[in-house]
């Protein structure tokens, strides 16, 4: 079960990239998720994903504690749905769903602190251990969110 977990149904095991393809998943399953049931259900998924990776990370990293397999990619979701998060919020705080370029700019915005891991990320990401393999990509996801926001607002506020 655990296995299934991090690896989020396989996709951790898709060829080249698989945090991307994480994100990617985790992107049209949040978007999806909060366009046509709600906000709740983002929300839900989000508190799932954490609490079960950090439940599975442990796991399936007992036997080799300062590594973070390529093919776990539960981190990866967690992460992307905290980043959707925001704009969805933002949206829903004017009764409308996410729409284009919000969950876009979160998913492109996660994906930049993900890999580039400045600041908290990347402290978070030397711990070498399961804890720092979901935290850095929760604080990317953090980061994703609030820049996804700054974004908004200076298209928005500034160049409209």
């Amino acid at each position: 079960m655990s296995k299934m977990i991090t690896t989020f149904f396989g996709v951790g095991h898709l060829p080249a990239a698989p945090g991307t393809w994480g994100s990617l998943a985790a992107l049209l399953i949040g978007w999806a998720a909060e366009r046509y049931v709600g906000l709740w259900l983002l929300v839900v998924l989000t508190v799932l994903a954490v609490i079960l990776g950090f439940w599975a990370c442990q796991r399936d990293l007992a036997d080799r504690p300062s590594e973070d397999p390529s093919e776990i990619v539960i981190d990866e979701v967690a992460g992307m749905w905290i980043a959707l998060l925001f704009p969805a919020i933002a949206f829903g705080m004017r009764d409308m769903s996410m729409v284009w370029p919000g969950p876009i700019a979160a998913f492109l915005f996660f994906r930049l602190f993900d890999i580039r891991k400045p600041w908290l990320v990347g402290r978070a990401d030397r711990r070498h251990d399961y804890v720092g393999v979901m935290l850095d990509d929760i604080l990317a996801g953090v980061f994703a969110g609030l820049a996804t926001l700054v974004a908004a607002a200076i298209y928005h506020v500034v160049l409209m």
